[in-house]
């Protein structure tokens, strides 16, 4: 057994405290971002060539000695640029670099991370329940974190979908676009606020998509953006929990990372079976977590045992009884669940994403 204590590979107590450093300050950072996407301020600078505080507050409705903090700390963080630091606070111009703003306020980029910012906000606001969750061995629902949960999680996967399902994700699996080119009826489980089932529309002029989530506020808004971007026609939405059953069969049945997040996986994947036409498809996309744990220590890996801790887990035992998978659901896993709701097995599909494995439920 290796001695930690004179170890080489692991950190001194010096090397681990820069860590620790480091991870307040990106705290730190994400709770300003946080401000900064919420009131808007971001989004102003984007759409100005500089401005004074006195401009943005007026703009944006933030009060002016509040705003002069977080615009100097800004400046500091290296988000936000200045012209003259050595003017007088009232007279200094303010603005947001290209690449920046790209990130903070461009909802259409693949880079665009001021989504995730709010769903760790929202996370973080939670604490109290959480810790509460933690010692009780209840949880925290979906509905307690929030509207900037819910917004933030379909902000951030939106141009992921947008950008991809119909570009390189769908295109790589040949027999799945072959299908949607034609007439195909699609049926997305678990669709949030629907810009999945959008995509899919979009990318395939031809198809029509059922949704079905059981969150009211999502459906809503789901079916806003389907009218905004045209396809309402060929996307409907159905507040409904897609897991007691739907009724019609379909040429491919999606659920697009939320099996982790599902109390009760199986009566799910039992439901998708069920749904899915003799000839039909049935795709999942989960995280692309290592095959066991200890195989990898990686960021990804970091990141989806982060969620876990804060959202996921807590959401799924929010519910009773429940599987409680959390976020890092290993193939393994996901295979058992198959197996139990009538599949045979499962296959990993070639469409490469660092965040996302896509697997196809085998009848």
């Amino acid at each position: 057994m290796t001695d930690t204590k004179t170890d080489t590979t692991q950190p001194t107590a010096d090397e681990f405290a820069e860590r620790v450093f480091g991870s307040v300050l990106g705290a730190l950072d994400t709770w300003a971002m946080y401000i900064g996407d919420k009131f808007g301020l971001y989004t102003a600078l984007a759409g100005n060539e500089d401005m004074t505080e006195a401009e943005l507050s007026a703009e944006t409705g933030m009060a002016e000695r509040y705003l002069r903090e977080w615009l100097e700390h800004q400046v500091t963080s290296g988000v936000l640029a200045v012209d003259d630091a050595s003017q007088e606070a009232a007279e200094r111009r303010y603005s947001i670099p290209a690449g920046q703003a790209e990130v903070l306020t461009d909802a259409d980029s693949l880079g665009y991370l001021a989504p995730f910012v709010r769903l760790i906000a929202a996370g973080g606001m939670q604490m109290p329940n959480l810790l509460d969750a933690y010692r009780t061995g209840s949880g925290v629902s979906w509905a307690q974190y929030g509207p900037d949960m819910r917004t933030g999680q379909a902000d951030m996967n939106r141009p992921w979908f947008v950008n991809e399902i119909g570009k390189s994700w769908f295109p790589s699996v040949p027999h799945i676009h072959e299908r949607l080119s034609g007439s195909a009826k699609v049926t997305d489980f678990g669709c949030g606020e629907g810009w999945s089932s959008i995509a899919i529309a979009k990318a395939y002029p031809k198809v029509t998509v059922d949704g079905y989530d059981i969150d009211a506020p999502s459906v809503e808004a789901a079916r806003e953006h389907a009218a905004a971007a045209g396809v309402a026609d060929r996307v409907k939405f159905h507040n409904v929990d897609a897991g007691d059953g739907v009724h019609d069969s379909y040429d491919l049945v999606t659920a697009f990372e939320c099996i982790h997040d599902l109390a009760d996986p199986v009566s799910v994947l039992k439901a998708m079976r069920d749904a899915s036409a003799d000839d039909g498809y049935v795709l999942v996309m989960d995280e692309a977590v290592a095959d066991a744990f200890g195989q990898s220590s990686d960021e990804v890996e970091r990141l989806m045992y982060g969620f876990s801790l804060f959202i996921c887990l807590p959401d799924g035992m929010s519910h009773h009884p429940s599987a409680a998978t959390g976020t890092v659901m290993r193939p393994s896993t996901l295979k058992s669940y198959a197996v139990d709701g009538g599949f045979s097995g499962i296959d990993v599909l070639p469409i490469e994403n660092d965040l996302w494995r896509f697997y196809e439920l085998k009848k």
